[in-house]
Protein backbone atom coordinates (compact mmCIF):
# COMPACT_ATOMS: atom_id res chain seq x y z
CA UNK A 1 0.00 0.00 0.00
CA UNK A 2 1.02 3.59 -0.55
CA UNK A 3 2.64 5.38 2.38
CA UNK A 4 0.88 8.63 1.47
CA UNK A 5 -2.77 9.26 2.24
CA UNK A 6 -4.75 8.47 -0.89
CA UNK A 7 -7.71 10.81 -1.43
CA UNK A 8 -10.40 10.14 -4.04
CA UNK A 9 -13.46 12.08 -5.08
CA UNK A 10 -15.61 12.53 -8.14
CA UNK A 11 -18.52 14.55 -9.43
CA UNK A 12 -21.43 13.26 -11.50
CA UNK A 13 -21.58 14.70 -15.01
CA UNK A 14 -25.26 15.54 -15.37
CA UNK A 15 -25.27 19.32 -15.41
CA UNK A 16 -23.42 22.59 -15.16
CA UNK A 17 -21.20 22.85 -12.05
CA UNK A 18 -22.71 25.02 -9.34
CA UNK A 19 -21.58 26.59 -6.08
CA UNK A 20 -22.60 23.53 -4.09
CA UNK A 21 -20.34 21.27 -6.18
CA UNK A 22 -17.47 23.69 -5.81
CA UNK A 23 -17.75 24.33 -2.07
CA UNK A 24 -18.72 20.81 -1.08
CA UNK A 25 -16.37 18.74 -3.26
CA UNK A 26 -14.13 20.52 -5.74
CA UNK A 27 -12.58 23.22 -3.56
CA UNK A 28 -11.72 21.02 -0.55
CA UNK A 29 -10.41 18.33 -2.89
CA UNK A 30 -8.12 20.75 -4.71
CA UNK A 31 -6.82 22.13 -1.41
CA UNK A 32 -6.19 18.60 -0.15
CA UNK A 33 -4.29 17.72 -3.34
CA UNK A 34 -1.64 20.32 -2.50
CA UNK A 35 -0.65 18.41 0.62
CA UNK A 36 2.70 16.72 -0.03
CA UNK A 37 1.48 13.74 1.98
CA UNK A 38 -1.58 13.29 -0.25
CA UNK A 39 -1.89 10.99 -3.26
CA UNK A 40 -5.00 12.39 -4.94
CA UNK A 41 -7.35 10.76 -7.46
CA UNK A 42 -10.13 12.90 -8.98
CA UNK A 43 -12.56 11.77 -11.63
CA UNK A 44 -15.58 12.63 -13.74
CA UNK A 45 -18.28 10.18 -12.65
CA UNK A 46 -19.86 9.76 -16.08
CA UNK A 47 -21.03 6.16 -15.53
CA UNK A 48 -23.00 7.46 -12.54
CA UNK A 49 -24.50 10.11 -14.80
CA UNK A 50 -26.24 7.43 -16.88
CA UNK A 51 -28.30 6.49 -13.83
CA UNK A 52 -29.79 9.97 -13.60
CA UNK A 53 -29.80 11.24 -17.16
CA UNK A 54 -30.78 9.80 -20.55
CA UNK A 55 -29.82 12.88 -22.57
CA UNK A 56 -26.50 12.13 -24.35
CA UNK A 57 -25.87 15.76 -25.31
CA UNK A 58 -26.36 16.91 -21.74
CA UNK A 59 -23.92 14.30 -20.43
CA UNK A 60 -21.35 15.19 -23.08
CA UNK A 61 -21.61 18.91 -22.32
CA UNK A 62 -21.46 18.31 -18.60
CA UNK A 63 -18.29 16.24 -18.89
CA UNK A 64 -16.63 19.11 -20.74
CA UNK A 65 -17.81 21.72 -18.24
CA UNK A 66 -16.83 19.74 -15.17
CA UNK A 67 -13.37 18.91 -16.50
CA UNK A 68 -12.83 22.60 -17.23
CA UNK A 69 -14.09 23.47 -13.74
CA UNK A 70 -11.56 21.27 -11.96
CA UNK A 71 -8.69 22.71 -13.97
CA UNK A 72 -9.88 26.32 -13.71
CA UNK A 73 -10.20 25.83 -9.96
CA UNK A 74 -6.48 25.16 -9.72
CA UNK A 75 -6.12 21.38 -9.95
CA UNK A 76 -2.49 20.54 -10.75
CA UNK A 77 -2.63 17.46 -12.99
CA UNK A 78 1.10 16.87 -12.54
CA UNK A 79 0.52 16.26 -8.83
CA UNK A 80 -2.71 14.26 -9.05
CA UNK A 81 -4.44 11.57 -11.11
CA UNK A 82 -7.35 13.18 -12.98
CA UNK A 83 -9.47 10.96 -15.21
CA UNK A 84 -12.88 10.07 -16.61
CA UNK A 85 -14.52 7.09 -14.97
CA UNK A 86 -15.53 5.69 -18.38
CA UNK A 87 -11.88 5.61 -19.53
CA UNK A 88 -11.05 2.98 -16.89
CA UNK A 89 -12.50 -0.39 -18.03
CA UNK A 90 -11.31 -2.04 -14.83
CA UNK A 91 -13.96 -0.14 -12.85
CA UNK A 92 -17.05 -1.85 -14.36
CA UNK A 93 -15.29 -5.22 -14.08
CA UNK A 94 -14.57 -4.61 -10.41
CA UNK A 95 -18.19 -3.50 -10.01
CA UNK A 96 -19.28 -6.97 -11.09
CA UNK A 97 -16.85 -8.72 -8.74
CA UNK A 98 -18.21 -6.63 -5.87
CA UNK A 99 -21.82 -7.18 -6.99
CA UNK A 100 -21.26 -10.90 -6.53
CA UNK A 101 -20.44 -10.42 -2.83
CA UNK A 102 -22.71 -7.47 -1.96
CA UNK A 103 -25.75 -8.39 0.14
CA UNK A 104 -29.14 -7.43 -1.26
CA UNK A 105 -30.22 -6.43 2.23
CA UNK A 106 -27.41 -3.89 2.32
CA UNK A 107 -28.56 -2.32 -0.95
CA UNK A 108 -32.17 -2.30 0.24
CA UNK A 109 -31.09 0.16 2.93
CA UNK A 110 -29.51 2.67 0.52
CA UNK A 111 -31.05 6.11 1.05
CA UNK A 112 -31.72 6.87 -2.63
CA UNK A 113 -33.46 3.54 -3.20
CA UNK A 114 -35.52 3.81 0.00
CA UNK A 115 -36.57 7.35 -0.92
CA UNK A 116 -37.85 6.13 -4.31
CA UNK A 117 -39.72 3.24 -2.70
CA UNK A 118 -41.29 5.50 -0.05
CA UNK A 119 -42.38 7.96 -2.73
CA UNK A 120 -43.99 5.18 -4.77
CA UNK A 121 -45.78 3.72 -1.76
CA UNK A 122 -47.10 7.13 -0.77
CA UNK A 123 -48.45 7.57 -4.30
CA UNK A 124 -50.11 4.15 -4.21
CA UNK A 125 -47.83 2.70 -6.88
CA UNK A 126 -45.71 -0.42 -7.01
CA UNK A 127 -42.78 0.09 -4.59
CA UNK A 128 -40.23 -0.40 -7.37
CA UNK A 129 -42.01 1.63 -10.05
CA UNK A 130 -39.43 3.52 -12.08
CA UNK A 131 -36.51 2.05 -10.13
CA UNK A 132 -33.72 0.91 -12.43
CA UNK A 133 -30.95 -1.51 -11.54
CA UNK A 134 -28.61 1.42 -12.06
CA UNK A 135 -30.25 3.30 -9.19
CA UNK A 136 -30.48 0.19 -7.04
CA UNK A 137 -26.85 -0.89 -7.49
CA UNK A 138 -25.41 2.64 -7.51
CA UNK A 139 -23.62 2.03 -4.18
CA UNK A 140 -21.68 -0.88 -5.70
CA UNK A 141 -20.38 1.25 -8.56
CA UNK A 142 -19.35 3.89 -6.04
CA UNK A 143 -17.65 1.19 -3.96
CA UNK A 144 -15.70 0.12 -7.06
CA UNK A 145 -14.63 3.73 -7.67
CA UNK A 146 -13.24 3.90 -4.15
CA UNK A 147 -11.83 0.41 -3.71
CA UNK A 148 -10.22 0.25 -7.16
CA UNK A 149 -7.60 2.70 -5.93
CA UNK A 150 -7.69 1.80 -2.22
CA UNK A 151 -8.55 5.33 -1.18
CA UNK A 152 -8.01 6.20 2.47
CA UNK A 153 -10.14 9.36 2.48
CA UNK A 154 -13.20 10.18 0.37
CA UNK A 155 -14.42 13.80 0.51
CA UNK A 156 -18.22 13.64 0.32
CA UNK A 157 -21.30 15.53 1.33
CA UNK A 158 -23.11 14.39 4.44
CA UNK A 159 -25.74 12.68 2.29
CA UNK A 160 -23.05 10.43 0.78
CA UNK A 161 -21.56 9.11 4.03
CA UNK A 162 -23.69 5.98 3.82
CA UNK A 163 -22.17 5.06 0.45
CA UNK A 164 -18.64 5.20 1.86
CA UNK A 165 -19.78 2.98 4.74
CA UNK A 166 -21.29 0.55 2.24
CA UNK A 167 -18.00 0.48 0.33
CA UNK A 168 -16.33 -0.56 3.58
CA UNK A 169 -18.88 -3.33 4.13
CA UNK A 170 -18.50 -4.68 0.60
CA UNK A 171 -14.70 -4.45 0.70
CA UNK A 172 -14.56 -6.29 4.03
CA UNK A 173 -16.80 -9.02 2.62
CA UNK A 174 -14.51 -9.50 -0.39
CA UNK A 175 -11.41 -9.57 1.82
CA UNK A 176 -13.03 -12.19 4.04
CA UNK A 177 -14.09 -14.44 1.17
CA UNK A 178 -11.02 -14.25 -1.03
CA UNK A 179 -8.18 -12.66 0.93
CA UNK A 180 -6.83 -15.81 2.61
CA UNK A 181 -5.08 -13.59 5.11
CA UNK A 182 -4.43 -10.77 2.65
CA UNK A 183 -6.32 -7.48 2.81
CA UNK A 184 -6.91 -6.57 -0.82
CA UNK A 185 -8.94 -3.47 0.00
CA UNK A 186 -8.15 -0.60 2.33
CA UNK A 187 -11.14 0.53 4.38
CA UNK A 188 -12.03 4.10 3.29
CA UNK A 189 -13.20 6.92 5.54
CA UNK A 190 -15.57 9.74 4.64
CA UNK A 191 -14.00 13.20 4.83
CA UNK A 192 -16.43 16.05 5.48
CA UNK A 193 -15.78 19.77 5.83
CA UNK A 194 -18.48 20.40 8.41
CA UNK A 195 -19.14 24.04 7.58
CA UNK A 196 -19.91 23.41 3.91
CA UNK A 197 -20.97 19.78 3.80
CA UNK A 198 -24.25 20.74 2.09
CA UNK A 199 -24.97 24.22 0.69
CA UNK A 200 -28.54 25.54 0.44
CA UNK A 201 -29.94 26.49 -2.94
CA UNK A 202 -32.01 29.50 -3.95
CA UNK A 203 -35.08 28.09 -2.17
CA UNK A 204 -33.31 26.89 0.98
CA UNK A 205 -33.31 23.21 0.07
CA UNK A 206 -30.03 21.46 -0.68
CA UNK A 207 -28.46 23.03 -3.77
CA UNK A 208 -29.10 20.45 -6.45
CA UNK A 209 -29.62 20.27 -10.19
CA UNK A 210 -32.68 18.11 -9.58
CA UNK A 211 -34.32 20.93 -7.59
CA UNK A 212 -33.43 23.56 -10.19
CA UNK A 213 -32.24 25.85 -7.39
CA UNK A 214 -28.54 26.17 -8.20
CA UNK A 215 -26.22 29.13 -8.65
CA UNK A 216 -24.01 28.32 -11.67
CA UNK A 217 -20.36 28.45 -10.75
CA UNK A 218 -18.83 30.11 -13.81
CA UNK A 219 -21.75 31.89 -15.42
CA UNK A 220 -21.24 35.54 -16.34
CA UNK A 221 -21.12 38.09 -13.54
CA UNK A 222 -24.55 39.35 -14.63
CA UNK A 223 -26.10 35.87 -14.57
CA UNK A 224 -24.60 35.16 -11.15
CA UNK A 225 -25.96 38.43 -9.77
CA UNK A 226 -29.41 37.66 -11.19
CA UNK A 227 -29.36 34.19 -9.60
CA UNK A 228 -28.35 35.58 -6.20
CA UNK A 229 -31.18 38.10 -6.38
CA UNK A 230 -33.64 35.17 -6.47
CA UNK A 231 -32.48 33.72 -3.13
CA UNK A 232 -35.55 33.36 -0.94
CA UNK A 233 -35.47 35.46 2.24
CA UNK A 234 -38.01 36.33 4.91
CA UNK A 235 -40.13 39.48 4.87
CA UNK A 236 -38.11 41.53 7.37
CA UNK A 237 -37.58 45.05 6.08
CA UNK A 238 -34.32 47.02 6.08
CA UNK A 239 -33.59 48.17 9.60
CA UNK A 240 -35.14 45.08 11.19
CA UNK A 241 -32.76 42.61 12.80
CA UNK A 242 -32.22 39.46 10.73
CA UNK A 243 -31.54 35.95 12.02
CA UNK A 244 -28.24 34.79 10.46
CA UNK A 245 -28.54 31.27 11.90
CA UNK A 246 -31.76 30.67 9.96
CA UNK A 247 -30.71 32.44 6.77
CA UNK A 248 -29.47 30.32 3.88
CA UNK A 249 -28.07 33.51 2.34
CA UNK A 250 -25.78 33.81 5.35
CA UNK A 251 -24.88 30.11 5.06
CA UNK A 252 -23.77 30.70 1.46
CA UNK A 253 -21.76 33.77 2.47
CA UNK A 254 -20.09 31.89 5.31
CA UNK A 255 -18.98 29.09 2.98
CA UNK A 256 -16.79 31.49 0.99
CA UNK A 257 -15.82 34.13 3.55
CA UNK A 258 -13.04 34.32 6.10
CA UNK A 259 -13.94 34.10 9.78
CA UNK A 260 -13.56 37.88 10.08
CA UNK A 261 -15.79 38.55 7.07
CA UNK A 262 -18.44 36.19 8.40
CA UNK A 263 -18.41 37.82 11.82
CA UNK A 264 -18.78 41.28 10.29
CA UNK A 265 -21.61 40.16 7.99
CA UNK A 266 -23.42 38.50 10.91
CA UNK A 267 -23.17 41.70 12.92
CA UNK A 268 -24.58 43.77 10.06
CA UNK A 269 -27.53 41.41 9.62
CA UNK A 270 -28.30 41.59 13.32
CA UNK A 271 -28.20 45.38 13.05
CA UNK A 272 -30.79 45.39 10.25
CA UNK A 273 -28.85 45.17 6.96
CA UNK A 274 -31.42 44.97 4.14
CA UNK A 275 -31.74 41.76 2.17
CA UNK A 276 -31.05 43.54 -1.10
CA UNK A 277 -27.73 44.87 0.15
CA UNK A 278 -26.96 41.51 1.78
CA UNK A 279 -27.40 39.80 -1.60
CA UNK A 280 -25.11 42.38 -3.19
CA UNK A 281 -22.46 41.65 -0.54
CA UNK A 282 -22.70 37.94 -1.38
CA UNK A 283 -22.30 38.68 -5.09
CA UNK A 284 -19.22 40.84 -4.49
CA UNK A 285 -17.65 38.12 -2.36
CA UNK A 286 -18.26 35.39 -4.94
CA UNK A 287 -17.20 37.52 -7.89
CA UNK A 288 -13.97 38.40 -6.11
CA UNK A 289 -13.12 34.77 -5.38
CA UNK A 290 -14.24 33.25 -8.68
CA UNK A 291 -13.48 35.97 -11.25
CA UNK A 292 -10.03 34.75 -12.35
CA UNK A 293 -11.11 31.12 -12.31
CA UNK A 294 -14.08 32.07 -14.51
CA UNK A 295 -11.70 33.39 -17.17
CA UNK A 296 -9.59 30.21 -17.08
CA UNK A 297 -12.75 28.10 -17.30
CA UNK A 298 -13.92 29.72 -20.54
CA UNK A 299 -10.46 29.35 -22.04
CA UNK A 300 -10.61 25.59 -21.42
CA UNK A 301 -14.15 25.35 -22.82
CA UNK A 302 -12.88 26.86 -26.06
CA UNK A 303 -10.07 24.25 -26.30
CA UNK A 304 -11.71 20.83 -25.75
CA UNK A 305 -8.82 18.98 -27.40
CA UNK A 306 -6.53 20.20 -24.61
CA UNK A 307 -8.94 18.79 -22.05
CA UNK A 308 -9.05 15.46 -23.89
CA UNK A 309 -5.25 15.19 -23.88
CA UNK A 310 -5.13 15.90 -20.15
CA UNK A 311 -7.81 13.30 -19.39
CA UNK A 312 -6.14 10.62 -21.51
CA UNK A 313 -2.86 11.15 -19.66
CA UNK A 314 -4.79 10.86 -16.41
CA UNK A 315 -6.43 7.64 -17.57
CA UNK A 316 -3.01 6.16 -18.31
CA UNK A 317 -1.85 7.02 -14.78
CA UNK A 318 -5.01 5.55 -13.27
CA UNK A 319 -4.81 2.33 -15.29
CA UNK A 320 -1.19 1.86 -14.28
CA UNK A 321 -2.66 1.27 -10.82
CA UNK A 322 -5.94 -0.39 -11.79
CA UNK A 323 -4.78 -2.98 -14.33
CA UNK A 324 -2.28 -4.93 -12.18
CA UNK A 325 -4.56 -4.67 -9.15
CA UNK A 326 -7.54 -6.08 -11.03
CA UNK A 327 -5.32 -8.93 -12.24
CA UNK A 328 -4.68 -9.76 -8.57
CA UNK A 329 -8.40 -9.71 -7.84
CA UNK A 330 -9.19 -11.90 -10.85
CA UNK A 331 -6.59 -14.38 -9.62
CA UNK A 332 -8.09 -14.28 -6.12
CA UNK A 333 -11.61 -15.19 -7.28
CA UNK A 334 -10.41 -17.93 -9.62
CA UNK A 335 -10.50 -16.16 -13.00
CA UNK A 336 -7.06 -17.46 -13.89
CA UNK A 337 -5.30 -18.28 -17.14
CA UNK A 338 -4.92 -22.01 -17.75
CA UNK A 339 -1.48 -21.33 -19.21
CA UNK A 340 -0.36 -19.41 -16.14
CA UNK A 341 -1.50 -22.28 -13.92
CA UNK A 342 0.70 -24.71 -15.84
CA UNK A 343 3.60 -22.26 -15.73
CA UNK A 344 3.27 -21.79 -11.99
CA UNK A 345 3.19 -25.54 -11.42
CA UNK A 346 6.22 -26.02 -13.68
CA UNK A 347 8.14 -23.24 -11.96
CA UNK A 348 7.33 -24.78 -8.58
CA UNK A 349 8.64 -28.12 -9.73
CA UNK A 350 11.80 -26.55 -11.16
CA UNK A 351 12.45 -24.72 -7.94
CA UNK A 352 11.85 -27.80 -5.82
CA UNK A 353 13.95 -30.02 -8.06
CA UNK A 354 16.80 -27.56 -8.08
CA UNK A 355 16.65 -26.92 -4.35
CA UNK A 356 16.40 -30.58 -3.25
CA UNK A 357 19.79 -32.26 -2.96
CA UNK A 358 21.39 -35.63 -2.38
CA UNK A 359 24.05 -35.87 0.31
CA UNK A 360 26.33 -38.94 0.19
CA UNK A 361 28.30 -40.21 3.15
CA UNK A 362 30.23 -43.28 4.35
CA UNK A 363 29.36 -45.25 7.46
CA UNK A 364 31.95 -46.47 9.97
CA UNK A 365 31.59 -50.01 8.63
CA UNK A 366 32.73 -48.79 5.18
CA UNK A 367 29.33 -48.92 3.47
CA UNK A 368 27.93 -46.00 1.46
CA UNK A 369 24.59 -44.26 1.91
CA UNK A 370 22.83 -41.05 0.84
CA UNK A 371 20.17 -38.72 2.13
CA UNK A 372 17.69 -36.70 0.05
CA UNK A 373 17.09 -33.31 1.67
CA UNK A 374 14.31 -30.87 0.75
CA UNK A 375 14.92 -27.18 0.06
CA UNK A 376 14.22 -26.51 3.74
CA UNK A 377 16.74 -29.13 4.86
CA UNK A 378 14.10 -31.71 5.80
CA UNK A 379 15.21 -35.30 5.30
CA UNK A 380 12.90 -36.97 2.81
CA UNK A 381 14.84 -40.21 2.31
CA UNK A 382 17.67 -42.19 3.87
CA UNK A 383 19.08 -44.91 1.63
CA UNK A 384 19.97 -48.46 2.49
CA UNK A 385 23.65 -49.40 2.84
CA UNK A 386 25.58 -49.99 -0.39
CA UNK A 387 28.87 -51.85 -0.72
CA UNK A 388 30.53 -49.08 -2.72
CA UNK A 389 30.05 -45.47 -3.72
CA UNK A 390 29.51 -46.33 -7.38
CA UNK A 391 26.39 -48.34 -6.62
CA UNK A 392 25.02 -45.59 -4.38
CA UNK A 393 25.65 -43.07 -7.18
CA UNK A 394 23.84 -45.22 -9.74
CA UNK A 395 20.78 -45.37 -7.47
CA UNK A 396 20.67 -41.59 -7.08
CA UNK A 397 20.89 -41.19 -10.87
CA UNK A 398 18.00 -43.60 -11.34
CA UNK A 399 15.91 -41.65 -8.85
CA UNK A 400 16.64 -38.41 -10.74
CA UNK A 401 15.89 -39.90 -14.17
CA UNK A 402 12.23 -38.93 -14.06
CA UNK A 403 10.84 -42.46 -14.13
CA UNK A 404 7.61 -43.16 -12.21
CA UNK A 405 8.43 -43.66 -8.56
CA UNK A 406 7.47 -46.84 -6.76
CA UNK A 407 6.56 -45.40 -3.37
CA UNK A 408 5.07 -47.74 -0.80
CA UNK A 409 3.38 -46.34 2.29
CA UNK A 410 3.45 -47.78 5.76
CA UNK A 411 1.42 -46.41 8.68
CA UNK A 412 3.60 -43.37 9.39
CA UNK A 413 6.41 -43.71 6.84
CA UNK A 414 7.12 -44.78 3.27
CA UNK A 415 9.81 -46.47 1.23
CA UNK A 416 11.12 -46.15 -2.34
CA UNK A 417 11.72 -49.20 -4.50
CA UNK A 418 13.72 -49.74 -7.69
CA UNK A 419 13.39 -52.89 -9.79
CA UNK A 420 11.56 -54.67 -6.99
CA UNK A 421 14.10 -53.82 -4.31
CA UNK A 422 13.76 -51.28 -1.49
CA UNK A 423 16.53 -48.69 -1.82
CA UNK A 424 15.53 -45.96 0.66
CA UNK A 425 13.17 -45.17 3.52
CA UNK A 426 11.60 -42.05 4.93
CA UNK A 427 11.76 -41.02 8.57
CA UNK A 428 8.67 -41.65 10.71
CA UNK A 429 6.05 -38.87 10.62
CA UNK A 430 3.63 -37.72 13.28
CA UNK A 431 0.54 -38.64 11.25
CA UNK A 432 -0.57 -39.84 7.83
CA UNK A 433 -1.20 -36.29 6.58
CA UNK A 434 2.43 -35.35 7.24
CA UNK A 435 3.53 -38.59 5.55
CA UNK A 436 1.44 -37.85 2.44
CA UNK A 437 2.73 -34.28 2.27
CA UNK A 438 6.29 -35.62 2.36
CA UNK A 439 5.51 -38.02 -0.49
CA UNK A 440 4.21 -35.10 -2.57
CA UNK A 441 7.34 -33.12 -1.78
CA UNK A 442 9.46 -36.12 -2.78
CA UNK A 443 7.75 -36.45 -6.16
CA UNK A 444 8.22 -32.73 -6.89
CA UNK A 445 11.84 -32.84 -5.77
CA UNK A 446 12.61 -35.75 -8.11
CA UNK A 447 10.81 -34.28 -11.13
CA UNK A 448 13.45 -33.24 -13.69
CA UNK A 449 13.53 -29.50 -14.44
CA UNK A 450 12.19 -28.61 -17.90
CA UNK A 451 13.82 -25.90 -20.02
Amino acid sequence: MTTRTRILTGITTTGTPHLGNYAGAIRPAILASRDSNADSFYFLADYHALIKCDDPLRIQRSRLEIAATWLAGGLDVDRVTFYRQSDIPEIPELTWLLTCVAAKGLLNRAHAYKASVDKNVEAGEDPDAGVTMGLYSYPILMAADILMFNAHKVPVGRDQIQHVEMARDIGQRFNHLFGQGKEFFTMPEALIEESVATLPGLDGRKMSKSYDNTIPLFSSAKDMKDAISRIVTDSRAPGEAKDPDNSHLFTLFQAFATAEQSAEFRSELLQGLGWGEAKNRLFQLLDSELGEARERYHQFIERPSDLEDILQLGASKARAVATPFLNELREAVGLRSFVSQVQVATQTKKKAAKAARFVSFREEDGSFRFRLLSAEGEQLLLSNNFADGKTAGQVTKQLQAGQPLDVRSDELSFSVWLEGECVANSPAFTDSAARDAAIDALRIALTPAQD
